[in-house]
């Protein structure tokens, strides 16, 4: 009977500690952690850069309404021999000379078929969708964290609990031997008693793996050892309070929905940007040129000129039509994908609040199981020394008592990770939501430091 109660009270401590409430030695939070995860995760990170250099994507389509300037400068050796003859006497004009010349052309395009304005246009749009799929990936990182911190209190407390059935196992093989020993039981209880306690020992290393598995992931998703653990709470307070108001909200605000809803612009405005290949395009030219010793007779010459040429295009091989009629086809697809998107995240949704609910439900009948799990055990092991229940029964409803405690974890670990996940389905798995303690990145800064930038070579942050 003190076996039974010091397996009891010691599974339960476990449980408690883990999900009850904290402890004063206990340091992290899921948080916290949370908090690492969005400021350190590398894949994260190499995102953000995803989407500076998309910014890039403006100040180039930007650059079709600058003028373009160029300078050259020549020089060389050249030897000329010429008569010439204006109605008087015949001179030969013959000798070396050095040429050397130094010129500049600006060129600025007036009209090109409003291209660079949809050039533009469109490149915003990238950039807004970069911005969304900054925060899918956003989203999913701080889903696998908070998923892999309720894994490592899980994976824990399932160790303890695997722990105490194994002291618990062998205190009850030694009882048994010394029944054995003066004849109440025989060789078959004591044999029962071995087996399960290799079955035990088998059950607490399969879990210490899980738990070294667990342990690699949280380093590489979380970005340290995971050391003394609060408890993760749900986040329904976030959360919608019926399910018609989840999937409204995730149609509108879902990073995937929004994304691909950008996309159908990019597209859109490509179409634009192909059928402006079919109108003229006016260009202006201004050009200077200053020349020295072209010839023997001319030891310096000077020029300057302005041009407008406007092209109009008549034929260019098909090219041009082939490309609107593909651009055509991408816009058609990328509708389709938006459709698709759409369903997908109202199914993503619907089965993230069902596993919500289910988890609910799952924490209170594991509860039930537990309690009831122990006063079975307390029950059969009174019956057991009365000589009405066997030692197999005794074993059978202690493993059973280990099943409902290991049930309980799991199930109070799916009801915090299903909450995190609904919240992540409505497109509202952020750090402005969750009022995390961090600076949030705002990727419109470095957009506004490079949008309007005509010359530099140097990124804002000085590389």
């Amino acid at each position: 009977m003190a076996g039974v109660k010091a397996f009891s009270g010691a599974a339960a401590a476990v449980v408690l500690m883990a999900y009850m409430g904290p402890a004063p030695v206990l340091a992290d939070t899921i948080e916290a952690a949370l908090v690492r995860a969005y400021q350190n995760n590398p894949q994260l990170n190499a995102q953000r850069a995803q989407v500076r250099a998309t910014d890039e994507n403006v100040p180039q389509a930007l650059s079709g309404y600058r003028p373009k300037v160029s300078v050259s400068a020549s020089a060389g050796y050249q030897y000329g021999d010429s008569l010439t003859n204006f109605g008087g006497p015949s001179v030969d004009f013959a000798g070396a000379t050095p040429p050397t010349s130094i010129g500049a052309t600006a060129t600025q395009t007036l009209y090109n078929g409003n291209q660079t304005a949809n050039k533009t246009r469109a490149a915003e749009s990238q950039v807004s969708g970069a911005r969304e799929g900054l925060r899918v990936l956003e989203e999913s990182v701080l889903l696998s964290a908070a998923t892999v911190y309720m894994d490592y209190l899980r994976d824990s407390a399932i160790v303890e609990v695997d722990k105490s059935n194994v002291r618990v196992l062998e205190q009850t093989l030694k009882q048994t031997q010394d029944r054995f020993n003066v004849g109440e039981v025989t060789r078959t209880d004591v044999a029962q008693s071995e087996a399960q306690l290799a079955a035990g020992k088998t059950q607490l290393l399969a879990a210490q793996a899980t738990l070294t598995t667990t342990e690699a992931n949280f380093r590489r998703i979380i970005g340290n050892e995971p050391h003394a653990l609060q408890p993760g709470s749900p986040v329904d307070r976030f959360l919608p309070s019926t399910l018609p108001a989840a999937v409204e909200l995730s149609l509108i605000k879902n990073p995937n929905v929004t994304a691909a809803m950008y996309g159908i612009d990019v597209q859109f405005l490509q179409v634009k940007v192909n059928e402006g290949a079919l109108l003229p395009t006016v260009t202006l030219q201004a050009n200077v040129l200053q020349q020295y010793q072209t010839n023997v007779t001319s030891p310096r010459t000077f020029g300057a000129s302005a041009i407008a040429q406007a092209t109009v295009p008549i034929y260019q091989g098909g090219a041009e039509y082939s490309l609107i009629r593909q651009s055509k086809e991408s816009l058609a697809q990328q509708r389709l994908t938006l459709d698709l998107t759409r369903d997908q995240t109202r199914a993503n949704t619907v089965t993230a609040w069902g596993q919500l609910v289910a988890g609910k439900a799952q924490v209170a009948s594991a509860q039930a199981q537990v309690t009831a799990s122990e006063i079975a055990l307390n029950g059969v092991r009174e019956e057991a020394k009365a000589g009405q229940r066997t030692t197999l029964d005794v074993l059978n409803a202690q493993q059973a008592l280990v099943n409902a405690r290991v049930a309980l974890v799991t199930a109070q670990h799916d009801r915090v990770v299903a909450s995190y996940s609904v919240l992540s389905a409505i497109g509202r798995l952020s750090p402005q939501v969750l009022q995390l303690p961090t600076t949030i990145y705002d990727p419109s800064v470095h957009y506004q430091q490079v949008r309007d930038s005509w010359i530099g070579v140097r990124t804002p942050d000085g590389k």
